[in-house]
């Protein structure tokens, strides 16, 4: 199948115009035909050994998503003390989450026994399961933008809440937990960016030729 210019230029539009969206969300719903587009896309991710390890917890529940933001504000309060003076001063005045705001939540899991313990490609780095899984959680961003949908990972909140919240079992591995709703605008920048939190670093510095080279890190 041959990709035309135009839909190679769209793909690409996609990619920079995806954004981690934590306070722009709308309560506009989100049509479960869009949803259903979204998760196919996710679930199309490339996996090693194509053991498809993750699984999707869809969360709509107010009563469900204030317990996750409890345990966020817990996790958020923890993370502010590791900060040093400057960066904890900025660090708490960065809204990260959207968790009540967005009409839906996305758990993304992996469950790392599926097919068994010996999968073609997990042989000598297990932890491929796992990459696998961040995967179909990119693929599900891209999905989202494509749909006008924003999505917002929650990474600063501990895996136990969310397996009490939401009945995860002690042997699945939790992957993210994602924000998605439709928003009242996207950024043109990426909000730490925006912030001063950190500017984007240089492509270059990030390539590498044939051996790593220290000048470049």
């Amino acid at each position: 199948m041959k990709i035309s210019d135009v839909e190679r230029d769209a793909v690409y539009k996609t990619i920079f115009a995806r954004r981690d969206v934590r306070g722009q969300f709308t309560n506009t719903p989100i049509p479960e035909d869009v949803l259903t587009r979204i998760l196919t896309a996710a679930h199309h991710a490339p996996s090693v050994g194509f053991m498809q390890p993750w699984d999707f917890v869809i969360v709509q529940s107010q009563e469900t998503k204030a317990n996750i933001k409890v345990g966020f504000d817990l996790a958020h309060a923890q993370s502010a003390q590791m900060f040093t003076n400057e960066k904890a001063k900025k660090y708490n005045k960065l809204k990260l989450e959207g968790i009540l705001e967005a009409p839906i939540g996305i758990c993304v899991t992996c469950d790392r026994s599926r097919n068994g313990p010996v999968v073609i490609g997990r042989t000598i780095k297990a932890e491929m399961d796992l990459y696998s899984s961040v995967c179909a959680v990119q693929n599900l961003w891209l999905a989202a933008r494509a749909e006008n949908v924003g999505l917002g990972w929650v990474s600063i909140v501990h895996d136990q809440v969310l397996r009490e919240a939401l009945n995860i079992p002690e042997n699945i591995d939790i992957v993210a937990y994602l924000c998605l709703g439709y928003v009242s605008h996207f950024k043109d920048k990426p909000e730490l960016e925006t912030a001063g939190w950190l500017p984007r670093r240089e492509l270059a510095k990030a390539i590498h030729y044939e051996k790593w080279s220290a000048d470049d890190s």
